[in-house]
């Protein structure tokens, strides 16, 4: 009988199969749950200001208007141009608090009567705290 040169028949093998099958889950799991943030879809040229920054703003509502008087009440998009859209849109956002400040960026080339119109809204829904963003005006190169 030869001890040391027989060949088991029952050797022992790693079958990755399930293994590969649960990483492919955990991936796809993954992937779907995810959520992909997409920062200020509009794009939006602030208008220049000498005077100095003011306070933090960092628990405002932030409302957007671009130039083409579109507007973004925080991440989403509002799909009407008129008062009565933005005032939902705004409701739905802030929901009942009416003391949270309100920042407003508005393109510097969008018509006049869309800031108008959204500082109406506003104002029809009782918020009282607004501030308007803008960029420091660049420095003249004589001084």
């Amino acid at each position: 009988m030869r001890i040391g040169q027989a060949r088991r028949e029952d050797d022992f093998e790693i079958n990755v199969i399930s293994l590969i099958d649960v990483l492919l889950t955990l991936l796809m799991f993954f992937v779907m749950t995810t959520t992909f943030v997409q920062h200020a879809r509009m794009k939006v040229t602030l208008p220049e200001a000498s005077a100095q920054a003011s306070q933090d703003q960092s628990g405002a509502l932030v409302l957007m208007v671009d130039r083409e008087g579109h507007f973004s009440v925080g991440a989403d998009e509002v799909l009407g141009t008129d008062t009565d859209s933005l005032k939902q849109a705004i409701a739905r956002i802030a929901g009942d608090d009416r003391e949270r400040p309100v920042l407003l960026r508005a393109d510097a080339m969008t018509p006049h009567q869309s800031v108008v119109t959204a500082m109406d809204a506003l104002a029809q829904l009782g918020f009282s705290r607004l501030s308007i963003a803008t960029t420091p005006a660049a420095e003249p190169r004589g001084k």
